[in-house]
């Protein structure tokens, strides 16, 4: 396989007509069509419409992946949920971007890695990242703080110019980055957000407050009634052409605010992110290779202490005479090797050794990968 391209399209408010069916139908006769989703992969070859023209007319959602490292998440939502000035300070380079139509805001999400790994499952995760989307329309501004910590780490890697990253300020940080959801989480992996920069961040992100309760309706009636005639015959309209699944969600939100997260000011530039988080990453590893020196520390003094029984085990790996055996023998007298040395008795280790290897010298298998492993 050359390469490998997975495209997924999915409608969520309203579902696709026949007419915008067959319009699908001639972008490619390979892909799967149904009223609510459009999917297809490419080996060779590639979609011959544009997404992002795609999605502005029919789709709610689309996923992007490809084996050369591309993840891209496009979301559209009625422009009345989430407008383009709230967007505009998370939106960097061509990592996170968004526009407007006449009805919907689009924003589009990127991560870049060609000498990454492949992840497994990520062109499946559509159902996962799903939704991030209603997040955004009830005020949950984190699944743009994401992205917008994922373009930072893609950009550094890009351009070294410490001077940018000075001026670059920090966008409004949302409440609630110590604790995400499962779809932000999910976004936050297909995005290939470093989990240090994510930590660095979340230090200035005050602790998102508890789920409302379900509003009451002496709680809504007085907010529904102070809405203007024209709004809720608007609202009536959308609600007699058709099911619109996210009519509920965008008027509590319109009410008031249902489920909005609180943001603060961004104080801090993105080279303090990104030295902090360095900072992070350098003491965390520390400590882990700190830890990791001190279990084969003990390890080793334990083995001393038992060196006797050790021994014991390697003579009866050689006495098998079989070649996996003498592999276990010498990986044992390696560790014991390094007990020996951890514990300061290096000249009984090489008296061992010495009569060990003279008693079997008629064995050349044995012979060859003690010397291998330099058990001279």
């Amino acid at each position: 396989m050359s390469e490998y391209q997975y495209y997924e399209f999915q409608a969520l408010d309203h579902p696709l007509s026949c007419e915008e069916q067959d319009q699908l139908r001639a972008i490619s006769t390979r892909a799967r069509i149904t009223a609510t989703s459009f999917t297809n992969t490419y080996n060779w070859g590639d979609l011959s419409g544009n997404p992002r023209h795609m999605v502005e007319r029919c789709f709610d959602a689309h996923l992007y992946v490809t084996n050369w490292g591309t993840h891209r998440l496009m979301l559209r939502l009625p422009k009345q949920t989430l407008d383009l000035p709230t967007v505009r300070p998370y939106c960097l380079e061509h990592h996170v971007d968004a526009w407007t139509t006449r009805t919907h805001l689009l924003l589009e999400m990127t991560s870049e890695d060609e000498g990454g790994d492949w992840i497994e499952g990520a062109d499946d995760s559509l159902a996962a990242l799903i939704g991030v989307r209603d997040e955004l329309a009830t005020g949950d501004l984190r699944p743009l703080y994401l992205a917008w910590l994922s373009a930072l780490a893609a950009r550094e890697l890009e351009d070294d110019a410490e001077e940018e990253y000075q001026t670059c300020p920090e966008p409004p940080v949302p409440a609630g980055l110590g604790e995400l959801t499962a779809p932000q989480r999910a976004l936050a992996d297909f995005l290939r957000v470093d989990d240090d920069l994510l930590a660095v961040a979340a230090q200035a992100s005050p602790a998102a407050p508890r789920k409302p309760a379900r509003p009451t309706k002496q709680e809504l009636a007085p907010l529904i009634a102070a809405m203007s005639q024209k709004e809720k015959d608007a609202l009536l309209l959308r609600l007699a052409l058709g099911p619109e699944p996210g009519l509920h969600t965008e008027l509590l939100h319109r009410l008031h605010g249902a489920g909005a997260l609180t943001t603060v000011s961004g104080r801090r530039s993105a080279a303090h992110l990104l030295d902090a988080a360095h900072t992070l990453r350098t003491e965390r590893r520390r400590r882990a290779e700190h830890e990791r020196a001190t279990a084969r520390a003990q390890r080793l003094t334990a083995l001393a202490s038992e060196a006797e029984s050790a021994w014991q085990q390697i003579e009866a790996h050689i006495a098998t005479k079989r070649t996996s055996a003498y592999d276990q023998a010498v990986t044992l007298l390696a560790e014991l090797r390094d007990a020996y040395a951890h514990t300061g008795r290096h000249t009984d280790f090489r008296r061992r050794l010495t009569r060990l290897r003279e008693g079997n010298q008629r064995r050349p298998g044995l012979i060859h990968r003690l010397d291998r492993h330099n058990l001279r």
